[in-house]
């Protein structure tokens, strides 16, 4: 009895609720908001969808733009939008220069006509909300280096080799016609003053062998190593070691190759004194014509390396010495050397050539074989810290056709620009400069 009273009760209670529904009144929202703005995936425009929107609510109009561009060459005249509003309204629609769209969710529009205004309507029709809405393509495309010449010489034409390096914000090149040498500074790279002979360097200064820190130069010579602030006048310093040749300046570290042939170990110049570090290459080491670059690897640790050039023997070199730095290495003072030739050897060999880290990666120029054939224009690059390199896309990056194929160019990076400057071929010695960049290096996200 109880069970069947307590049945009853329910029923009454759910018939009960049921009416109070019925005499309900059903509120409409005043709300008119967009919370969300995006596009629809299309497999033909990879990275559409991606992009990332951002609304700002204003007191009139409201604006619906991408922070980040989307990618180049991206087009807009064929998306499929997507809106997110705050609650159901009762209307909304696009309104373009040409049409107004009313929205089912499942457009193809044009969003390449200016401007486009999005208008919501509350679902109580008391609140209407209209919003600017802006898709920004990049205009140029990201992967393209841009080239200029900036000037056709900075010398007369002779059969000089020079040397470019960094010095207190300025460009200076040292040029050696092989009797006397000659200097000449630029803030820019386009205009060059003549600074005339510096005083203190040695009769046959090999003015490709000088380093610079940034405040001072370097040369190593015998047994004496040359400084200079300012590269007019140079100090020499007397070393137990013989200087072979100037490596690279690296980690605070001035790096010189001393000792003979088969008994070579790498040194730091620092105070006035040579120090050995005991890094003995166990195969052929460049005495001359080689590369120096230097970069932090994805691991963050310092690494130098050393590319083609001559042995003492003379004999034309596809090595690629790697120094690196790891502050849990004991052995050494914590630095390391490997020849990743022998795990490579398909890199040809190369002398007279220049490197740069640049963008994530290492980009080489110029250069002869060891039949003395010029590269040519062409840049090759490694994305895996020189171990594999492949030639860039020519579409891409490819020096400007008036630039002639050579070697012993300078390459430098400054400010995320690319310099290069003079070289020679078998005839011609080149004093000119030009200047390069990617054009997304300083772009926050691609």
């Amino acid at each position: 009895m109880r069970k069947f009273f307590y049945i009853i009760m329910c029923l009454l209670t759910l018939i009960a609720t049921g009416c109070e529904k019925k005499n309900e009144q059903t509120t409409l929202s005043s709300v008119a908001q967009l919370n969300a703005f995006s596009f629809a995936k299309n497999d033909s425009m990879p990275g559409l969808a991606a992009a990332v929107f951002t609304i700002e609510e204003r007191n009139d109009t409201g604006l619906v733009w991408n922070k980040d561009s989307i990618l180049f060459g991206t087009r807009l005249d064929s998306v499929v939008p997507r809106f997110t509003f705050e609650t159901t309204p009762s209307a909304a629609y696009l309104t373009f220069p040409d049409t107004i769209v009313a929205l089912t969710g499942y457009d193809t529009l044009d969003f390449t006509k200016r401007p486009i205004y999005l208008t919501v309507r509350s679902a109580d029709k008391s609140t209407t909300k209209t919003y600017e809405i802006r898709a920004t393509v990049h205009r140029v495309d990201p992967d393209l280096y841009q080239w200029s010449q900036l000037t056709e010489g900075i010398y007369p034409k002779d059969d000089s080799e020079q040397r470019v390096v960094e010095l207190r914000e300025q460009f200076v090149m040292i040029a050696s016609n092989g009797f006397e040498l000659h200097t000449f500074s630029s803030t820019d790279g386009a205009t060059w003053s003549d600074f005339g002979a510096p005083s203190g360097l040695p009769a046959g200064t090999k003015v490709r062998q000088i380093i610079s820190s940034g405040n001072t130069l370097y040369y190593g010579q015998d047994n004496a190593v040359y400084t200079s602030t300012d590269a007019q006048t140079w100090t020499s310093h007397s070393v137990t070691q013989t200087v072979r040749t100037m490596l690279v300046y690296w980690n605070e570290r001035v790096w010189a190759l001393t000792g003979e042939e088969d008994n070579y170990e790498l040194a730091t110049f620092q105070g006035d004194t040579l120090q050995l570090t005991g890094l003995k290459p166990d195969g052929e080491f460049p005495i001359s014509d080689f590369a120096a670059v230097t970069f932090l690897s994805p691991s963050l640790r310092e690494r130098a390396m050393i590319i083609g050039g001559f042995a003492e023997n003379g004999r034309s070199l596809n090595t690629r010495w790697n120094i690196e730095y790891s502050p849990h290495t004991p052995e050494n003072g914590g630095y390391r050397m490997q020849e990743f030739s022998i795990d490579r050897p398909q890199f040809t060999s190369l002398t007279g050539i220049s490197v740069i880290s640049y963008n994530n990666q290492l980009l080489l120029f110029g250069g002869v074989d060891d039949k003395m054939q010029y590269f040519g224009r062409d840049i090759l690059i490694s994305t895996d810290e020189g171990l594999n390199w492949t030639i860039a896309d020519t579409t891409k990056n490819r020096l400007p056709e008036v630039y002639q194929a050579r070697q012993k160019q300078t390459a430098i990076v400054r400010n995320n620009n690319i310099f290069l400057f003079g070289g020679q071929d078998a005839t011609t010695t080149y004093s000119d400069v030009y200047k390069g960049r990617l054009n997304s290096i300083d772009w926050d996200n691609n």
